[in-house]
């Protein structure tokens, strides 16, 4: 089974699929949270969702609470942070678990790739990015602290575009 058919809410609790979130498009999906110091990189992961959102990509944020209880908020909560704060327009999904027993089916594929330093298994904290392809597989993985205007991250979006 793909990553794409796991079963997810959206930020507003509608029940959906990753495939449906992204729409059949390459997608860096990111382990977000409001009161960590890298939050600055939702304005960075906007910028890209602006940038080629019309060449077929989309930004996936997903906020977790699991590193020092840096994402504590509601939906709402969230939702009104990231667009007063930040301008956010691409998709947010629901709360989810990153690692630990709960972890979310989602996450259970992703932790299998190795980031810039050849490091699999658990997420290190918030902001860490999973870019993949159309098909939902994992073509790059990227710890918190590669920005999203970091040239590496950017070459490997563009390689997914049409």
């Amino acid at each position: 089974m793909s990553i794409l058919d796991a079963p997810i809410a959206r930020l507003d609790g509608t029940p959906t699929t990753l495939g449906e979130i992204t729409g059949g498009k390459p997608a860096l999906l990111v382990n977000v949270a409001s009161k960590c110091g890298l939050t600055p990189q939702y304005a960075g992961l906007e910028t890209l969702q602006e940038e080629y959102a019309e060449r077929g990509f989309t930004v996936v944020g997903l906020p977790c609470n699991q590193f020092l209880g840096q994402e504590p908020g509601s939906s709402e909560e969230i939702a009104e942070f990231c667009s007063a704060t930040y301008g956010v327009t691409f998709p947010m999904t629901e709360k989810i678990e990153v690692n630990g027993d709960d972890r979310h089916e989602i996450y259970r594929a992703l932790v299998e790739t190795p980031n810039e330093k050849g490091e699999d298994g658990d997420v290190t904290w918030n902001f860490e990015k999973f870019l993949v392809d159309a098909q939902g597989n994992v073509v790059a993985r990227f710890s918190p602290r590669v920005v999203p205007e970091d040239p590496t991250l950017v070459a490997a979006v563009q390689a997914q575009l049409a």
